[in-house]
């Protein structure tokens, strides 16, 4: 069982993000409850990783942690087994000792491309939606963010960022919580809110970014990435079933297009400030995510489309601000 004390007691003592314990705790309850077949099986793993106090650790060029005397072989073998047990490893990377979790996505690239374009995180309190296992998070900590909460209903990614976490030493600035947006009330308590991968899962895009702008300061920013087509401020691909062997899709808007809608529920200064185009580079099938990755979802005889005959996956990032009123 998981104990989430700690995050309790922290949102506690902040003025902005109390009234949250009003429904908390009873939804983290009501997880707790529901079964999932192998996680038991992950906690058991878990709970052999050592909480580590790691002599270096380095957040802001990578995720990694280190001591100036190396592990011993046996341990090293050891915790390695214990981290394979979270297979598929889908963010990252991370170095854990001498261990290189090559993750299906290099997610430090998508870092690269959105770190540039924002606010800087000193000092500010994220929410980052559609978190995965995490990775973003550490990053966000290395660019000064005084806290960061993740959200992603997964119970396998809360594994493997618990698993991180304790060897890092059990960094109470992080937290993520098994929850959906649609499960948070209306905090208004972040200084920078991240939705990243998650829009084109949402059956009402609208009603994400409402959901996303209710969880911001006001003046607050929101940084929003997500596939997106080319076309013009009325352009919209609905997949009629899968779209590169995702089956749980719904829209997908030119980087015009989407601009139109954070404007039109209220955001202000939004802007496009990249585009790129998946390669398989970034996101593959490695020793650490054995199952079929982007290269099998590509039309073999034409890779700018998908198997099933869409375009190949594009990205965007946008940023815009909750105005200040």
């Amino acid at each position: 069982m998981f104990n989430f004390a700690n995050f309790y007691q922290l949102i506690a003592q902040d003025t902005k993000l109390q009234p949250w314990l009003n429904i908390l705790p009873q939804q983290l309850t009501d997880w707790q409850n529901a079964e999932h077949g192998d996680f038991d099986r992950w906690l058991r793993a878990l709970a052999k990783i050592p909480t580590g106090q790691p002599d270096n650790v380095e957040l802001k060029s990578e995720v990694s942690l280190a001591n100036n005397e190396p592990l011993a072989m046996g341990e090293m073998k050891k915790l390695e087994n214990l981290l394979r047990t979270f297979h598929p490893w889908r963010k990252g990377p991370y170095r854990v000792h001498d261990i290189h979790i090559d993750t299906e996505w290099r997610s430090d690239w998508k870092w690269d491309r959105v770190l540039p374009h924002i606010s800087p995180l000193k000092n500010r309190s994220v929410l980052d939606v559609g978190c995965g296992n995490g990775y973003h998070m550490w990053r966000m900590l290395g660019e000064g963010a005084r806290l960061c909460v993740g959200i992603d209903p997964s119970h396998l990614f809360l594994v493997q960022f618990e698993a991180i976490r304790k060897l890092m030493g059990d960094d109470q600035r992080t937290h993520l919580l098994p929850l959906g947006i649609e499960q948070l009330p209306e905090l208004r308590a972040f200084d920078t809110v991240f939705s990243m991968g998650v829009l084109y899962h949402r059956r009402s895009p609208l009603d994400h970014l409402i959901q996303l702008k209710n969880q911001l300061v006001a003046g607050g920013e929101l940084v929003l990435e997500t596939l997106v087509i080319d076309g013009d401020e009325n352009a919209v691909l609905v997949p009629v079933d899968r779209y590169a062997q995702m089956r749980n899709v719904y829209f997908f808007p030119s980087a015009r297009a989407l601009k139109v809608w954070l404007e039109k529920v209220g955001f202000v200064n939004v802007r496009i400030v990249d585009e790129n185009v998946t390669s398989t580079e970034e996101q593959r099938t490695t020793g650490w995510m054995t199952h079929n990755s982007l290269p099998e979802y590509l039309d073999p005889n034409d890779p700018s489309k998908t198997v099933e005959g869409y375009p190949a996956p594009r990205r965007a990032v946008l940023v815009a601000e909750n105005p200040n009123k």
